[in-house]
């Protein structure tokens, strides 16, 4: 049998996706079934329980496939990442017309009504996928109004297929986001998921994990001399860590020694860091 990546393929060892069979051992195997985020975020246990350990998140609109559902748990892959887990099922819904927009600015609220001077329903991260209906404007603000009847702000959106041009900068407006391990919103975000995030509104879907940035996002490159071959949008891993070049000496990354987004010289992350965990293990360039 061929060794398969449990993050990346549903195999246990009652059951597994119908495309596996073949290659891995489980008792039972059957096909996806689609369905959709209709959470605001939805958590992606490693475990069906309460309490077991984060390993990512899902936004708003996002598709995954579900191969089981029980006790309130739906055990599901993403469609944008391949990433499995399980999910609470109230988290899910039918898949139904594509999206039209994506949320633009690092967070936005719902409104029950085009007017923002009513309750709030929710909120939504950088990144969400909504389909709307038609527009409306109250007291000179356009609205985007929503499939489920739901109003958000206009100008909090972008059309699906219009993209970001610098991820870079994608990543500058989540500076002091607060970390969360397994954390993939602008709610709270750890290393790699800030990286995928900014990536995804440039139009570009990346792996989840750093190790698994480390293996193939883009090109390795050399550093150079002193860090002086990086540039601009290059990645910098460490053992378990990813940090994004904002220019040739400074880096962003979402942290555990700050707890947040925050930008830090290069040179003194690697002094910081190597005290605990080591130098560096590549730089890769997207």
């Amino acid at each position: 049998m061929t060794a398969y990546d449990r993050r990346l393929h549903a195999f246990r060892p009652d059951l597994a996706d119908v495309r596996l069979e073949g290659a891995v051992e489980a008792a039972r195997f059957v096909p996806g079934q689609p369905a959709r985020v209709v959470a605001h975020v939805a958590d992606v246990l490693r475990e069906p329980r309460v309490g077991a350990g984060l390993d990512t998140q899902l936004l708003y609109g996002d598709d995954v496939e579900v191969f089981d559902e029980t006790g309130g748990w739906a055990w599901v892959q993403s469609a944008r990442d391949g990433y499995v887990g399980y999910v609470p099922s109230p988290s899910l819904g039918k898949r139904s017309e594509a999206a039209t927009h994506l949320v633009n600015v690092p967070r936005t609220f719902l409104y029950p009504a085009p007017d923002l001077k009513l309750p709030r329903r929710g909120e939504l991260s950088l990144g969400s996928a909504v389909v709307v209906t038609d527009f409306a404007e109250t007291r000179g603000t356009r609205y985007a109004l929503l499939s489920t009847g739901e109003a958000v702000i206009a100008a909090h959106l972008r059309p699906v297929g219009e993209h970001a041009s610098d991820y870079v900068a994608v990543a500058e407006t989540l500076l002091m986001t607060p970390y969360l391990w397994g954390g993939a919103t602008a709610f709270g975000i750890d290393c790699s998921g800030l990286v995928q995030l900014a990536m995804r509104m440039t139009g570009r879907d990346v792996l989840r994990d750093s190790d698994m940035q480390a293996a193939g996002l883009g090109e390795p490159i050399e550093p150079g001399t002193d860090h002086s071959g990086l540039r601009r949008g290059d990645l910098v891993f460490w053992k378990g860590h990813v940090a994004i070049m904002t220019d040739e000496r400074t880096m962003i990354h979402a942290n555990g020694h700050t707890m947040m987004v925050s930008r830090e010289g290069l040179a003194e992350a690697v002094d910081r860091i190597g005290y605990l965990y080591g130098g560096p293990t590549g730089y890769r360039r997207p």
